[in-house]
């Protein structure tokens, strides 16, 4: 009866609320809209709201108005920063939306949240998907790698909105709820040590004798070309040579988001062993602290116990 209800505006099949119109939910509700998909934009801030509007969605500017705009059961797309923002959207939704209803996390939130949020929905009747997200900026044209955690009949009704916004096979149900946001973690501990790996690949040839002369976009693109470590995060790393050729634009600190701190935990949670990506996390944190008090306890303890030469750092 809701595909028959749904099916009377514009012939379109199926209209979904996005909620939070950033740099990831903004690209998704367009590539919905591409793909037939009726959106109900929401953003706290009302000029992303307009201006999906003004590119064929409907506005709301209260979740009071968003309800309004979507024939039961509904289907809210949760999109915003992993804490306070995404508690707050949900524990909103929860006094508004009714039994049947289902609310899609789709940020980066801590898989133990998704269980929670699962259990305090269920109260009402609310059904809830916890959904892993991965392909940044260039989403919206080459879509996007979808890892979803919940009912499995919900992801097979859902399965309109998960096509549109994937590439071809580029969606999967990954288990209970949870098991989605668990999967894009796990995802995430990788791209750390596989980002770390290259940078540290990159940092051996400049710093050797055929460093001065080597242009790194070009090798990245080379080793793109049928070699074993090829990827798409080698595409991007010759990109960002061939802008600046030493990165010399850029500062080396590297923030991390979370998802790495939370694999690292689930290692130590299950006893499993995770060298690699622990040392990609811990370089991330090391990047933050210049002239680290680590480093100068280690230059203290060689100069006493060894006599060796310490570099003063010019304080009084």
């Amino acid at each position: 009866m809701w595909r028959l209800g749904l099916h009377k505006r514009k012939g379109k099949h199926m209209r979904i609320a996005m909620v939070g119109l950033g740099r990831m939910g903004m690209n998704m509700a367009r590539r919905l809209l591409r793909h037939d998909i009726e959106v109900v934009g929401f953003n706290r801030s009302q000029d992303k709201t307009d201006q999906l509007r003004s590119e064929g969605a409907l506005g709301a500017y209260s979740f009071e108005e968003l309800k309004t705009l979507l024939e039961p059961p509904r289907i809210v797309w949760v999109m915003l920063p992993a804490g306070a923002a995404t508690e707050g959207a949900i524990a909103e939704l929860k006094e508004l939306l009714d039994k049947g209803d289902t609310i899609i996390e789709g940020g980066n939130s801590y898989y133990k949240d998704d269980i929670r949020h699962a259990e305090e929905l269920a109260d009402k009747g609310v059904n809830y998907l916890d959904v892993g997200v991965s392909g940044g900026v260039w989403g919206l044209e080459a879509g996007y790698c979808t890892m979803v955690g919940g009912s499995e009949s919900e992801f097979k009704r859902l399965g309109p909105v998960f096509r549109a916004l994937a590439p071809e096979n580029g969606y999967m149900h990954c288990g209970p709820v949870g098991s989605g946001h668990f999967i894009k973690m796990i995802h995430n501990g990788i791209e750390y040590g596989m980002m770390q790996a290259y940078a540290e690949g990159f940092a051996l040839i400049e710093d050797s004798q055929f460093g001065a002369n080597m242009d790194f976009a070009e090798l990245s693109n080379l080793w793109n070309q049928g070699s074993v470590i090829r990827s798409w995060l080698l595409e991007l790393a010759g990109d960002a040579f061939a802008k600046n050729s030493r990165l010399d634009d850029i500062d080396g600190v590297v923030e991390d988001s979370g998802e790495g701190r939370w694999t690292v935990m689930q290692a130590i949670e299950t006893g499993t062993p995770a060298p690699v990506l622990t040392s990609a996390l811990m370089e991330r944190f090391a990047s933050r602290r210049p002239n680290d008090f680590r480093n100068r306890v280690l230059a203290a303890l060689r100069r006493e116990f060894g006599g060796h030469t310490v570099k003063s750092s010019g304080s009084k």
